[in-house]
């Protein structure tokens, strides 16, 4: 009976997490609604190569009954390069959210844990977004680097262990800006 009771709390203690997170994916995207701001740092492999304004917008669509949002974003000024995309939920239980370009392009996109995540190729190069709620500051990031692998290893046999084929792929660029919210 000893053995039974740290292992049936563990449970519960699983189940508060998981209801904890569920309460974190349904304040998602209210809770990150607002005019966020601050400065774009790019950097190549070796060095930063720029900085640019940066802002995010998120507002509640006023028609929308689906739960849609605004998720605009602009980089150097409005003029500039206004991107006024929509997020739209897919199933947000489960953190399945679409960002809409308005041009075509819709990237399915997840909300894991704190982070809300894109992953795509585009023209041979994957791309990975991140944006994180940290206080009161939203941290922005974007990993990219080329689709092909520039090495493979594994795919071998060390005694009774069977090794995975893994592939490396390389990194070109990487982006991060700090906003808070205006």
């Amino acid at each position: 009976m000893y053995k039974l009771f740290p292992l049936h709390c563990f449970f519960i203690l699983l189940q508060a997490l998981a209801s904890a997170q569920n309460s974190d994916t349904l304040a998602f995207p209210a809770a990150w609604a607002g005019h966020w701001h601050g400065t774009l740092d790019i950097y190549n492999t070796r060095e930063k190569t720029a900085s640019v304004p940066m802002w995010v917008e998120i507002q509640k669509i006023d028609t929308s009954t689906s739960g849609r949002y605004t998720f605009g974003l602009v980089y150097g000024s409005r003029e500039q390069d206004w991107r006024p995309y929509e997020l739209a939920p897919v199933a947000p239980e489960k953190g399945v959210w679409r960002v809409d370009e308005k041009n075509g392009i819709v990237l399915d996109s997840y909300l894991c844990g704190p982070k809300f995540l894109c992953w795509f190729t585009v023209q041979g190069n994957r791309v990975l977004c991140t944006y994180e709620l940290r206080g009161g500051e939203m941290l922005f990031e974007v990993y990219s680097g080329k689709e092909a692998a520039v090495s493979t290893t594994g795919n071998t046999k060390q005694g009774d262990e069977v090794i995975p084929e893994v592939q490396t792929f390389p990194f070109s660029f990487f982006q991060r800006a700090v906003l808070k919210k205006q």
